[in-house]
This record gives structure tokens, C-alpha cells and sequence, in this order.
């Protein structure tokens, strides 16, 4: 009997690496690692992952055979195992901004004290430079270098209206041909 039994295993191992072949590319499938049966006609195969990227994961299919009947696959899956890199849990977006909020209040609080312990005379007396410059260049304007030789044939109202023509013609578009 056990040879039916190695028939059995053999047949299982078959369908479940044809089906791994359908759903991953060539050569990520590896040795058999475990094979685990139940009383209701199926079994787990386990194999290795040879997936780069995928270090401690292993492929695993489950297998019905029914009596009568070919044996069929049921589903196949990549599983972690022991060691195996996985994403960190999820953290709602709600739960991560508060987080996000109280590191920086944290940052704004050592920052506020280590000003208060440095003495913050430094930071008022760039402040104050800083408003005296602003103040300086409002009050420098580039009138300063007109002299009234400039200013000479130049209307106190701005332009003088007199030297404008009167009589513009009207910009109806292109001129059209003369017909004649």
C-alpha cells in the first residue's frame, strides 16, 4: 500500500506544481517542504519560494482528491513564513496625522525652549535690522537722479494731449481692395 501512497503524493505534487507554473513565472517554485493531509481528502503542499524579494516565503496549494476522481487544485498562494519581510501593520490616516501633529508641537515646544535658554536677543535685534531695511526702501525712490532739464516739454498733467492726432482712422481690420 504504500506505494499507492507515493503514487498519490506523486500525483498531488504534479497538478499542484502545474498549477503554480500557471500563476509564476519559471524557476520560483522550489523543493517540496511539507506535505500535510486532511480526513476530508485534502492536502497541503508546501513548496519553497525562489522569488527575489521574497526571502522566508513559501508557495502554498491546496489539493482535493476526491475518490474516482483526478485530483484538483483548490488554491494557490504565497505565504510568509517564519523571518519573512512583511509590510508593517496599517494605521488609519486619522491616527497617523495626530501622531504626525504632536511631533511637531514636540519640535515647536524644544525649539521655544531652547530659544528662552539661549537668550533670544540675537534673533530680536535681526528682526529689528530687518524692519529698518524695509522701512529704507520705501523711502528710496529713483526720482532722486531726475534734474528738471529732464522734465523739459513735459506737460504737468503727463502727455500732452495737443500732440496727439485727432483724426485716427477707425481699426475696422485689414483694409479691403479696391474693386475698381
Amino acid at each position: 500500500m504504500p506505494e499507492v501512497a507515493d503514487a498519490v503524493v506523486n500525483d498531488q505534487e504534479t497538478v499542484a506544481r502545474a498549477a503554480l507554473a500557471e500563476i509564476s513565472p519559471a524557476g520560483t517554485v522550489g523543493a517540496l517542504l511539507e506535505r500535510s493531509s486532511q480526513e476530508d481528502g485534502i492536502a497541503q503542499l508546501s513548496f519553497a519560494s525562489t522569488l527575489s524579494g521574497y526571502p522566508g516565503w513559501h508557495w502554498s496549494v491546496s489539493v482535493a482528491e476526491v475518490p474516482g476522481e483526478e485530483p484538483t487544485v483548490m488554491e494557490a498562494e504565497l505565504m510568509p513564513g517564519d523571518g519573512a519581510l512583511l509590510a508593517p501593520d496599517w494605521v488609519p490616516w486619522a491616527e497617523r496625522l495626530e501622531d504626525y501633529r504632536a511631533a511637531q508641537l514636540a519640535i515647536a515646544a524644544e525649539a521655544a525652549e531652547l530659544a528662552a535658554a539661549e537668550g533670544d536677543h540675537d534673533l530680536d535685534d535681526e528682526i529689528e535690522d530687518d524692519e529698518d531695511e524695509d522701512d529704507d526702501d520705501h523711502e528710496d525712490d529713483d526720482f532722486e537722479d531726475i534734474d528738471e532739464d529732464d522734465l523739459a516739454g513735459v506737460a504737468a498733467g503727463g502727455v500732452d494731449e495737443e500732440s496727439e492726432p485727432e483724426d485716427e482712422p477707425a481699426d475696422d481690420g485689414p483694409e479691403q481692395p479696391d474693386e475698381s
